[in-house]
């Protein structure tokens, strides 16, 4: 089939001069986020490149994909597929949305490329389930964003239509290895430092030690002997406490002793002067 008449003889447009009239707005008219070209054997079938936008889940990913137009386009749906691991739809998969052939009935023949693409990216967005859309959490969306780079390389049609994405991609990865390896590096580098310094400490007074001694081993020596010294401090001083505790009771009774004899000499001198006062008198009275 290539062109069909109306009633009134008016000829209406054939798939393949739609599909050119939708590449040529697509060029003239870029859209946000989206890119598309036709196979150049067959332009009933369409390749699209759609890069997450910096506010969701698939930023950083690119998610390639297919649309089959049948030869009666633009009066019935493409099928539509996703090729790129996304976390959203399944992979290699019709999709069942109201711009695919999976609803005729919701078909627009007015609806381009253009208008295909922005549903898929809309929808794509969404968490609606419909038939082919799978669950996942924004992480898993993340990785797979991440992952998306490497994997769509590995297509041979993603490379021949789309070689400025491909260019892209291959400076986004060529980047990420270029600061994993700068990361690496300093890695590295921290524990070469680490490792001086323990050296360092470990070496440290061998200039001032016996030549005849290891590296380093004046400077344990000094350690050793400032350890030792402490300790012997510590001794001392634990010993000084423990004669002080142990002597503090002999002390107490040494002293409660002095009190004692000198209270009782004191008693004995008064009694003898009583004893003499009460002589003298009774001598006067005589």
């Amino acid at each position: 089939m290539t062109s069909s008449s109306t009633p009134g003889g008016r000829k209406q447009p054939t798939a393949v001069s739609r599909m050119k009239q939708d590449y040529m707005r697509l060029k003239r008219d870029p859209l946000p986020y989206i890119t598309a070209e036709p196979l150049p054997n067959n332009i009933l079938e369409w390749h699209y490149c759609v890069k997450g936008p910096e506010d969701s889940p698939y930023y950083g990913g690119y998610y390639h994909g297919t649309l089959l137009f049948p030869r009666e386009f633009p009066f019935k749906p493409p099928s539509i597929y996703m090729t790129t691991p996304n976390g959203r739809f399944k992979t290699n998969t019709r999709l069942c949305l109201s711009i695919s052939d999976f609803h005729p009935d919701t078909w627009n023949p007015t609806w381009c490329v253009g208008t295909i693409l922005t549903g898929l990216l809309s929808f794509m967005l969404e968490s609606t389930p419909t038939l082919g859309s799978i669950e996942s959490s924004n992480y898993a969306k993340q990785v797979l964003a991440q992952k998306s780079l490497a994997f769509n390389l590995r297509n041979t049609n993603f490379c021949e239509l789309f070689p400025d994405i491909v260019e892209e991609i291959k400076q986004r990865l060529q980047g990420s290895q270029a600061a994993t390896a700068a990361a690496a590096a300093a890695g590295t580098a921290s524990t070469s430092d680490a490792s001086k310094r323990a050296n360092g400490i470990a070496n440290g007074g061998a200039d001032l030690a016996d030549p005849n001694q290891p590296a380093g081993a004046g400077y344990l020596q000094d350690a050793a002997d400032g350890i030792d010294g402490t300790n012997a401090s510590a001794t001392e001083l634990a010993n000084g406490r423990a004669g002080a505790l142990l002597d503090s009771p002999r002390n107490s009774y040494l002293n409660w002793q002095s009190v004692y004899s000198n209270l009782v000499i004191v008693i004995c001198f008064a009694i003898f002067a009583l004893i003499v006062n009460y002589v003298i008198k009774n001598l006067n009275q005589e």
